[in-house]
């Protein structure tokens, strides 16, 4: 028989060592430990329950700057650590177009698409060719992309990940996973000034809505449920954006190669992930496993389990 404080004694010394892994000497996480009893242990043992399924393909959505990579990569802890299951988990960032591949797209659809980011801009086929090799009987070992946001392409094949063994659990994070298209009717309206300024004719909303409602729909299908983190609103995830640049500029600063943003880049680039982001406030809640609701100080308010 389990329990909370059984779990958090075995898991305790990683996690932490890990969110300390992520802290800067300005911005420390707070409350550690209620996130890790109170929110992440429990939805461990949630996932652990339904580990029927060989393997159980979890999707994690969140805005930018949400804190998808650090929740999942505690859950990934977790769930090795305690619960004693073999987990991979990967971001549908690492499955991002080459720099060449978006540059093409942009010369033939729109100039936005060189923009890595929206649906469009993601290797759709290569995600789908890697759950059917999960899911299958015969499973042999599988290289999956590493991309480095700091050059914006990907990582060399030598970097690449390698999955061994058939995971328990596949943890996909992402900002727009489990994203819905939205009607045509409402693409009208420019959201920002970049869409004003930039996609007068619609074209690339048009474009990128109509990959939701077809590619990434199949893409989206594969998941067997969804963990959503929900921000009070857009503002608060520009600025938890702009943070997580910076801690990226002190990891790579003594790069000569690093292609880190801008204040003024961050704020365009964020005006990209707008519309999505919006409509995933509205609908993902009427339809995510568990939604985490975020307080503006960037901590986990409360848990909310979808019954059916």
């Amino acid at each position: 028989m389990w329990s909370v404080g059984e779990c958090y004694s075995k898991v305790k010394k990683d996690c932490f060592k890990f969110i300390s892994s992520q802290e800067t000497k300005k911005d420390k996480f707070k409350n550690k430990d209620k996130m890790i009893k109170s929110f992440l242990i429990p939805i461990s043992y949630w996932i652990s329950k339904k580990t029927k399924k060989n393997p159980l393909i979890i999707g994690l959505a969140g805005g930018q700057g949400s804190g998808k990579t650090t929740i999942s990569s505690l859950l990934t802890l977790i769930l090795q650590k305690y619960f004693k299951l073999k987990v991979f988990k990967i971001s549908i960032d690492d499955f991002y177009k080459t720099r060449k591949e978006r540059l093409n797209l942009s010369k033939k659809v729109h100039p936005m698409l060189m923009t890595r980011g929206v649906p469009g801009t993601h290797d759709v086929q290569m995600m789908l060719n890697f759950f059917k090799k999960a899911k299958s009987k015969n499973f042999k070992k599988i290289e999956l992309p590493n991309f480095n946001k700091a050059v914006d392409d990907r990582f060399p094949k030598k970097n690449w990940y390698k999955i061994k063994e058939k995971p328990d659990v596949i943890i996909f994070e992402g900002w727009c996973v489990g994203a819905k298209a939205e009607e045509n009717k409402t693409l009208k309206k420019s959201i920002n000034s970049l869409e004003k300024v930039n996609d007068q004719k619609l074209i690339w909303r048009q474009y990128v809505n109509q990959q939701l409602k077809t590619k990434y729909k199949k893409l989206y299908s594969q998941l067997n449920c969804m963990i959503y983190l929900k921000a009070k609103n857009f503002s608060l995830l520009q600025k938890w954006r702009l943070k997580q640049e910076h801690k990226l500029w002190l990891k790579t600063k003594k790069s000569s190669s690093h292609k880190i943003m801008s204040k003024g880049d961050v704020i365009n680039f964020m005006q990209t992930y707008q519309r999505i982001t919006e409509n995933m406030f509205k609908k993902m809640p009427k339809y995510a496993s568990i939604i985490l609701n975020l307080n503006s100080n960037h901590q986990i308010k409360s848990a909310v389990y979808k019954t059916k």
